[in-house]
């Protein structure tokens, strides 16, 4: 474990670069940098976010990515990524004693879960030839992404900036862990524009760009801020569960 917003500011004062530098490197605007050193993750709306602005910024400073995005992971996420961030800095030394707690709990429930596993190999063995049902043993299979809609025919996409704060964008081709095609902040002025059958397409402020398709601007769902929508040429709807 490593402190992540410490390691990002070493690595930042290290190379001797300023902000300003860094948000025209990586189109992520200086406050969400500034959050992400300080580890003040609430301030960002939402997991997916975080993660594509950790590994964007670690990466930009010549550190791995994904690493912090996996060390992310371990201590803030749990459950859906869509699910509200709460993150708060805690103090070195209440860490250490929380951590030490949570490992006396996890050493604790491992015990507990050696005990109940041994009873019901013995019941197995022992008793009925069926095998029990235990609660909170069955296997649970991998997280799914919403399914994206059947592609008919090619879509074109363009994104506009309208406004000076502009807008954090993610558009990936097919769906939420597709191929990333852009990840950045769309400023005033700026234009990106993608050619392919399908998009999932989230956007952070919508009221400072302008989405077309095929040409003609269109109105998004709201989920666009958190689930993500899906494009096609015929419809854009929102990203659903699997």
């Amino acid at each position: 474990m490593f402190e992540i917003g410490h390691s990002l500011r070493e690595a930042r004062l290290r190379q001797q670069m300023e902000f300003p530098e860094l948000e025209h490197a990586t189109k992520i605007r200086t406050k969400y940098l500034r959050a992400l050193e300080d580890e003040r993750f609430e301030l960002l709306p939402s997991h997916t976010y975080i993660k594509g602005f950790l590994r964007t910024y670690a990466d930009r400073l010549g550190l791995d990515g994904q690493l912090y995005v996996d060390e992310y992971n371990s201590r803030y996420v749990m459950g859906d990524d869509e699910s509200p961030v709460r993150a708060r800095r805690v103090p070195a030394a209440r860490r250490r004693r929380s951590e030490r707690r949570e490992s006396s709990v996890v050493l604790l429930a491992l015990t507990s879960i050696a005990v109940v596993t041994a009873l019901v190999i013995a019941a197995w063995r022992f008793g009925d030839a069926e095998q029990p049902q235990v609660p909170g043993l069955g296997n649970t299979g991998p997280a799914r992404t919403a399914i994206a809609p059947k592609a008919q025919g090619n879509v074109t996409l363009e994104v506009i900036g309208i406004r000076s704060d502009g807008s954090f964008v993610d558009v990936r081709r097919g769906d939420a862990i597709g191929i990333e095609e852009f990840n950045g902040t769309v400023e005033r002025g700026q234009k990106q524009r993608f050619v392919g059958k399908v998009f999932w397409l989230q956007v952070e402020e919508p009221e400072n760009v302008i989405v077309r398709r095929n040409g003609n601007r269109v109105t998004l769902p709201a989920a666009v801020k958190t689930r993500g929508v899906f494009v096609t040429s015929k419809r854009i709807v929102a990203a659903q569960p699997a």
